[in-house]
């Protein structure tokens, strides 16, 4: 459990934090975005909803729901949640009410059996006082009853700090609060003005809602959801608009991806267009900020075609850039602010375990695998946590050198602890990433994984535009390129699964090598032959093309081929692979055909960081490049700066760099 959520969760999104805040201190009927935080599972979005608990609950009323429990959570045991939430008392404040959504949440709850409209007339506040005092009896107050219904959606999130708990308990905190009944008959009225509910007196409006609930079709029951949320959004406006109350009020929905969390999201949405756009008044004070990892089917397809907005990166996020790039205000995709959540940088995965020393200080003889860890997992922040929790297991080789790269080389199948529970890394990081994935539907992105682009993997391996549009709608694509790849941590795991099946690794690489072959595209199909360990092929291409083309073309083919995935033995260091691979008699020459050979084995081991962790071949890969400018003679100043590339090595600050 994180000492600070904002440390720890926001690590990186700040600009969330300043979105935020900017919302909040908007007048109370300014118009606000939705702001919608996206990214695949483990992004950090979770955290990101416990950092802003922990950086705005204590100051502004603030409710946390999450649509991922199997629990389902329906669209009133959704708004009972959030209101009782809302109402917590702040120092600063009055305490907030919610009466016109209390009074339809009872008129709704019970079914009424009367006889006559005449009776149900005369009955219906004798029914409602009725209900309200047994659950006043059993629960403390009538919205806290929710919390037996619907509790689990508001467990804490992920990473949740201690600061974060404490705020959410406090909003949690059960009490003896009677709904206000002197304020009935003007909340009833306001249902008698409805433009959904077709009754003009207030207390057969109730009447109506209580008819849509127990005996009104599905149309009426989304009727009657839309009728609720109205009424939250308007108790708000008017708890925003009284003295002494707060002018902005923080909603924090969490995996709205879901069937119910869409739901809700969408009643949210609409709510807030009806009475803004449509009817006139003003808008609600509520600062939302949603999460999601999948594409959500109200934008259109997945490819984002149809939908007018463009992802926004969450640095730069603020008020004015959603208001240059909002579309117009008929459209109820006006409200939306998408925020694609990115990756952690090198720096970020340096500060993230220097603030995981603070909890964890046997961390602290691994502060300088910052770069491996960051380049392994392409810095997404549950891989770079999930590394790191395997690095504090007991046995690992403390000291920099060859045991510790040994031991890493295998760091897939290290155990992972998990509570009680512990198993290894792959088997947990990949359970998360594709939760709900079968085992089929796992074996086959594993295949499709081993082409650098997805959408040719499916297609040339038969498994159809349905696996790659699922992958696409979770986010699962790397955000840094226009090439459709797996995000790089996802895809390494899936390779390593693949290397488990040598025989369909070798056959994958084969036909995706013949397809690249039949479009005349050499240096992909090279890329696949080194795979498959066609090393002489690849040497003799490679050579061939050496005085054909100028340098920078040919380093820039020699780095596509040599980032091939490799099934190496996972035991060895990267020594003992280069060692393994190189012909046992040496070569009676130096001469570009030795040296390319070399240089390709040793930069196929040198871009898998589980292969080389420490990036140990570094000098070698220099040698190699100097030796080759003195045997090509002409043209060798990109040679040249190659070598010093490698021996002045700098890690890219993000994952987009090498391989």
């Amino acid at each position: 459990m994180s000492e600070s959520a904002v440390g720890m969760g926001l690590r990186g999104r700040n600009g969330v934090i300043s979105l935020v805040d900017e919302c909040l201190a908007l007048p109370p009927d300014a118009e606000r975005p939705v702001v919608m935080l996206l990214g695949p599972r483990g992004s950090g979005a979770s955290e990101a909803h416990s950092a802003l608990m922990e950086r705005f609950g204590a100051e502004h009323p603030f409710a946390y729901v999450s649509s991922a429990g199997e629990q389902p959570l329906l669209p009133r045991y959704a708004l009972g949640l959030l209101a009782r939430q809302l109402e917590r008392k702040l120092p600063r404040y009055r305490r907030s009410g919610f009466p016109r959504l209390t009074l339809g949440l009872l008129a709704s709850d019970h079914q009424l059996r009367m006889a006559s409209l005449a009776d149900q007339r005369r009955s219906i506040r004798r029914e409602l006082d009725h209900f309200q005092e047994r659950s006043e009896e059993r629960y403390g107050d009538y919205l806290a009853a929710f919390f037996e219904v619907a509790g689990s959606a508001v467990g804490a999130p992920a990473g949740a700090s201690t600061a974060a708990l404490g705020l959410l308990r406090d909003a949690l905190r059960r009490g003896h609060r009677r709904f206000p009944g002197r304020k009935a008959t003007g909340s009833a009225a306001w249902y008698g003005e409805h433009p959904l509910i077709r009754s003009r007196d207030p207390w057969e409006a109730l009447v109506e809602l209580n008819l849509w609930r127990h005996e009104g079709d599905e149309e009426d029951q989304r009727r009657l959801d839309r009728v609720l949320f109205s009424a939250f959004l308007a108790d708000l406006r008017e708890n925003a608009a009284r003295s002494f109350m707060p002018r902005s009020y923080l909603l924090l929905l969490d995996n709205t991806h879901t069937q119910h969390g869409r739901r809700v999201l969408d009643l949210l949405i609409r709510a807030r267009h009806d009475d803004t756009v449509v009817a006139g008044a003003p808008c609600d004070p509520l600062t939302v900020v949603a999460s999601a990892n999948r594409w959500l089917p109200r934008w259109g397809p997945a490819t984002g075609d149809q939908w007018p907005w463009l992802l926004r990166g969450p640095d730069r996020a603020g008020l004015r850039d959603w208001r240059e790039h909002r579309p117009g205000r008929d459209s109820d995709d006006t409200w939306w602010y998408p925020l694609r959540l990115r990756d952690l940088t090198l720096d970020e995965v340096r500060v993230r375990i220097e603030l995981e020393l603070h909890r964890h200080p046997d961390l602290a003889p691994f502060t300088r695998l910052a770069p491996f860890v960051h380049r392994l997992t392409g810095g997404l922040p549950q891989g770079v946590g999930q590394v790191l929790a395997v690095l504090r297991q007991p046995g690992v080789p403390t000291e920099e050198g060859l045991d510790q790269d040994r031991w890493l080389r295998a760091l897939p199948a290290r155990a992972l602890r998990e509570g009680e529970e512990a198993r290894p890394l792959v088997d947990a990081a990949l359970d998360h990433l594709l939760h709900g994935f079968d085992a089929p539907g796992r074996d086959a992105l594993a295949e499709c994984a081993a082409a650098y682009d997805l959408s040719v993997g499916t297609q040339v391996l038969g498994r159809g535009d349905r696996l790659f549009g699922e992958v696409r709608a979770r986010w699962l694509l790397s955000p840094q390129t226009a090439t459709s790849i797996l995000h790089p941590w996802l895809r390494r795991l899936l390779l390593w699964r693949l290397a488990e099946r040598p025989d369909d690794w070798d056959t994958v690489h084969e036909l995706l090598a013949e397809h690249f072959q039949s479009e005349r595209r050499p240096v992909q199909e090279m890329y696949h032959r080194l795979a498959s360990r066609q090393v002489d092929l690849v040497t003799e291409h490679l050579v061939r093309r050496f005085p054909q083309v100028p340098a920078v073309q040919w380093i820039a083919e020699f780095n596509t081929i040599s980032a091939a995935p490799n099934a190496l033995p996972s035991g060895e260091t990267a020594v003992e692979l280069l060692a393994g691979l190189v012909p046992a008699e040496p070569a009676a020459a130096v001469d570009a055909d030795s040296v390319i050979r070399e240089l390709v084995l040793t930069r196929w081991v040198w871009s898998d960081p589980l292969a080389d962790p420490g990036m140990r071949l570094n000098d070698m890969l220099a040698d190699g490049f100097n030796q080759l400018s003195r045997i090509r003679r002409s043209d060798i100043v990109a040679l040249f700066n190659e070598a010093e590339r490698y021996r002045h090595w700098r890690h890219p600050l993000t994952s987009g760099g090498e391989a």
